[in-house]
C-alpha cells in the first residue's frame, strides 16, 4: 500500500511539473495597457514605417530616394489581426513572412527585410503604434459558394 501511495505521489508529481512547463511560453493573459492611436501614428512615421509600408486611407509624408512602400498594412482581412499578433509581427518581424507579396521584396534568406526595432522603441512606442494600426484592419466574412447536390 505504502509504495502504490509513492508511486501515485510520482505520477501526480510528472504531470504538474508536465504541465507547468507547457504553459510558460503560452500567450494566455498577455495584455499590455491601452495605447494612443495619436501617438502610435506619430511613432510610424517617426521609425520610418512608411518608407516600407502604406495604409490604406492614410498619407504619409514622401522619403527622398526611395521607392514607394511597397507592403500595405491594414485593409479587408479574412480573420481579426490580434493584438498579440501585430506586437509580435513588430518585435519578431521573421515569425511571419507577409503573404502575397514576391519573397524577394520581403525577405532575405527566409529571414524579414524589415529592421527590428526592438533596442530603439519603447514599450510606449510599441503600445500606441499597435493601437494606430488595429483599426485599419477590415475584418470581411470569406463568401463561399456551395454547390447544391440532389
Amino acid at each position: 500500500m505504502k509504495a502504490t501511495s509513492i508511486l501515485a505521489l510520482f505520477v501526480v508529481s510528472i504531470a504538474v511539473i508536465g504541465g507547468c512547463d507547457r504553459d510558460r511560453m503560452s500567450e494566455r493573459g498577455f495584455s499590455l495597457p491601452a495605447g494612443d492611436p495619436v501617438a502610435g501614428r506619430d511613432t510610424f512615421l517617426y521609425m520610418q514605417c512608411h518608407q516600407c509600408h502604406m495604409i490604406e486611407g492614410e498619407e504619409f509624408p514622401e522619403i527622398a530616394g526611395l521607392d514607394p512602400p511597397y507592403v500595405e498594412l491594414g485593409g479587408p482581412v479574412t480573420r481579426v489581426k490580434t493584438y498579440g499578433e501585430l506586437v509580435t509581427a513588430i518585435i519578431n518581424p521573421s515569425h511571419k513572412l507577409a503573404d502575397g507579396y514576391p519573397p524577394e521584396l520581403v525577405s532575405e534568406g527566409g529571414e524579414s527585410n524589415m529592421y527590428v526595432y526592438n533596442r530603439y522603441m519603447t514599450v510606449q512606442e510599441l503600445i500606441d503604434l499597435v493601437m494606430f494600426l488595429q483599426p485599419h484592419y477590415d475584418v470581411i466574412v470569406p463568401r463561399y459558394d456551395y454547390r447544391m447536390y440532389p
